[in-house]
């Protein structure tokens, strides 16, 4: 009875079962990962898990990237690394596998690390199994809710706090979101320190709250024992779990941080393209420990923050290299000018807020011309990068020395818009020029593609003034239309004078001439004295915004004892009329002596005789003679003699026998100083001789 009960009740021949039948009844796989050579084995249930065939992998863990989406691989090769690191010897997790159709399953996976006799893992065997009838009952959806909650609340850490970063600019502005975002008050850290990465030194530039930083580690080196030092020395995150750990790994920071009550700690480095530019470190009261999302969550904020930081100091690079080459194009000083006061200011695109090297070509200029006169220049390059600075160099001083050389304004426009056509660049350039004698208060101005200029009057008022002008510079010489209408106007002391560039006047959207009168509409408000109206020109333009540059030249004429017109004489001479040129000679002769002049009163008459006597024959018109007397430190009697005809007089040799040519050479020879001024559609040749104030 006995053996017939032991006889029924014997094993069968294949007992026990190999264990792989057995897991893969209960729908597991196995793996064997050789950690120095890399290759996995994978048994036939784990290629049915991973909804992978045996020809589509080739025994490397990255084959299966197609099945694992990104954010799962990231989580599980962390908690894998970190298993290894830490002395583990077992780890385990679930995770969501993309299967060929593109749905996805729900996985767990096991792994046993071993190691060697040092210590060191050298390979690791596991299971991976189907958990999704697992977590399809409502523990497991309760479970799988909770993980999915829990991403989402560090998610939208993430996500909330680099929108923040995506609006700063500056490095200041990175701070002020680490300091005041949102994001991190999510994180429930009890307070927060940031440090720059300085010639081997980590600067701390901000805390929070304010105090908190423990005194004496506002400048550390990297190599000191600090975890913010390890952090950036190593490239790693350094996460401290417990009080326990902070005292003994940083007994030399500890003991200044007991008092915040300090349970655990992360301290990130901050990286950006492969080297530390600084580091964060969080502390946190009443937490112990991370989990693997929490250290993804505050790795991924860490790079969030490094990349913003890096943004801005290569912004605030560009910036400083865009004003400071600016400036270098610009004149350095401007000179002071007798009888006016001036003002002139530059506003870049980049305070704005534009990216990129935006240097613009906008510039000023005030060049001191002889006989009282000064001569004011805006313009503006086409274009926002260095070629179009370079350019705008040049033409400045070309422009200038047009204009030192005495041509007038509009020979001035013309060759330096043949210059900048011959400089062989696919570059114009609109300018306008305006040439102010002080002493009389006559201004010519002649524009290329310029906006117009603007006058404030002597009541306040302000009114745009119109000048007629021709094509921008560059452009003319290439079309072949070099003809630059002369405009004339008198600036009367206490009248200011207004040159800008169109950063100034446009607005996106809006019309130019409604942009003019409402900054006429500012300028009428504005102060009276010129460094006080620029500085709220400047600010306006500032609260406004918009990417362009903005030149700025403000003239205002103020009456000084320099120069200032104590007569004056205007007499009409008509042609073929002897006795009005008799008559104006001994009208010449009485007021000079009158005005106490009576020692060259002869120089005088016989000059501004031959002045109005080659205006007669010379042209079809009349000619008009000025004079003035201009009181100052040499007491000055000038001769303006005005006629229609555009022609420059020429210098000639008259030669022994000749009876004409020697008009110029008189002049040259009795006067202190003379020249040539365009006059609309006409010109006045002048001249001045220096007579000692009468007893």
């Amino acid at each position: 009875m006995a053996e017939r009960g032991a006889r029924t009740l014997s094993l069968p021949d294949d007992w026990p079962v190999h264990p792989d039948p057995i897991l893969a009844l209960h729908r597991m796989g196995t793996f064997d990962w050789d950690l120095d050579t890399g290759l996995c084995s994978l048994d036939a249930m784990a290629h049915r898990i991973f909804d992978i065939t045996p020809e589509e992998y080739d025994g490397h863990p990255e084959s299966l990237g197609s099945r694992v989406p990104g954010g799962e691989g990231q989580r599980l090769d962390a908690l894998v690394a970190r298993a290894m690191k830490d002395g583990s010897e077992h780890y385990g997790t679930y995770v969501r596998l993309r299967l060929r159709d593109g749905s996805l399953r729900w996985a767990h996976t096991q792994g046993c690390i071993r190691r060697d006799e040092s210590g060191r893992p050298r390979r690791i065997i596991g299971i991976v199994r189907d958990a999704t009838e697992e977590l399809d009952d409502s523990a497991g959806r309760a479970q799988r809710q909770a993980l999915d909650t829990a991403r989402r609340e560090q998610t939208n850490v993430v996500q909330a706090t680099t929108a923040a970063l995506a609006h700063a600019r500056t490095v200041q502005d990175v701070i002020d979101v680490v300091k005041d975002s949102h994001g991190l008050a999510l994180l429930g850290s009890t307070s927060m320190v940031l440090g720059l990465v300085e010639a081997g030194r980590i600067r701390l530039v901000a805390e929070g709250p304010e105090g908190t930083s423990v005194p004496g580690t506002r400048v550390t080196r990297i190599d000191e024992p600090y975890p913010m030092s390890e952090a950036v020395r190593t490239l790693r995150p350094r996460f401290i779990e417990s009080a326990e750990e902070f005292a003994a790994c940083y007994p030399v920071l500890w003991p200044h941080i007991t008092g915040l009550d300090i349970t655990s700690a992360a301290y990130l480095p901050l990286i950006a393209q492969a080297r530390p530019i600084g580091g964060m470190g969080l502390l946190y009261s009443g937490r112990h420990g991370f989990s693997q999302d929490e250290r993804n969550v505050l790795v991924a904020l860490g790079s969030s923050i490094a990349q913003s930081l890096q943004r801005a100091m290569l912004y605030e690079q560009e910036k400083d290299l865009a004003q400071s080459l600016q400036q270098a194009m610009l004149p350095r000083t401007i000179p002071s000018v007798p009888g006016a006061d001036v003002a002139v200011r530059y506003r870049s695109g980049y305070a704005g807020g534009s990216l990129g090297r935006d240097i613009g070509g906008d510039w000023y200029d005030l060049i001191p011309l002889p006989g009282g006169r000064v001569g004011a220049v805006i313009g503006d390059v086409q274009g926002h990068d260095t070629h179009a600075a370079a350019v705008m160099g040049q033409l400045r001083i070309v422009l200038r020395a047009y204009a030192a050389e005495g041509h007038t304004p509009a020979t001035v426009m013309a060759r330096a818009s043949t210059f900048l056509h011959e400089l062989d660049t696919d570059r114009f350039a609109t300018c306008l020029y305006a040439e102010a004698d002080l002493s009389t208060g006559v201004v010519q101005m002649v524009r290329a593609g310029h906006i117009d200029p603007l006058v404030r009057l002597g009541d306040g008022s302000c009114r745009r003034v119109a000048v007629a002008g021709g094509l921008p510079l560059g452009l003319s010489a290439e079309f072949g239309g070099l003809e630059y209408p002369v405009c004339a106007m008198e600036l009367d002391p206490g009248h200011t004078l207004v040159l800008c560039t169109d950063g100034l006047v446009e607005v996106p959207g809006a019309d130019l001439d409604d942009g003019m009168r409402a900054l006429a509409a500012s300028i009428a408000a504005g102060p009276e004295d010129v460094r006080h109206l620029a500085d709220q020109l400047i600010e306006m333009a500032e609260k406004r915004g918009g990417d362009d540059d903005v030149a700025l030249l403000v003239l205002r004429r103020r009456a000084l004892t320099e120069r200032q017109p104590v007569g004056r004489l205007k007499q009409h001479v008509a042609p073929g009329d002897p006795e009005a040129l008799t008559r104006a000679r001994h009208l010449i002769r009485a007021t000079v002596r009158s005005w106490g002049a009576r020692e060259r009163s002869d120089e005088i008459e016989l000059v501004a005789d031959e002045l109005i006597t080659n205006a007669l024959l010379h042209t079809e018109g009349a000619a008009i003679v000025t004079l003035r007397v201009l009181s100052g430190s040499d007491r000055r009697l000038r001769v303006e003699v005005e006629d229609s005809s555009s022609a420059l007089p020429r210098r000639r040799e008259p030669g022994e026998q000749g009876v004409s040519g020697r008009g110029l050479l008189l002049v040259d020879r009795l006067t202190d100083v003379w020249g040539v001024e365009a006059r609309g559609g006409g010109k006045c040749l002048w001249c001045e001789f220096v007579v000692p104030e009468s007893a």
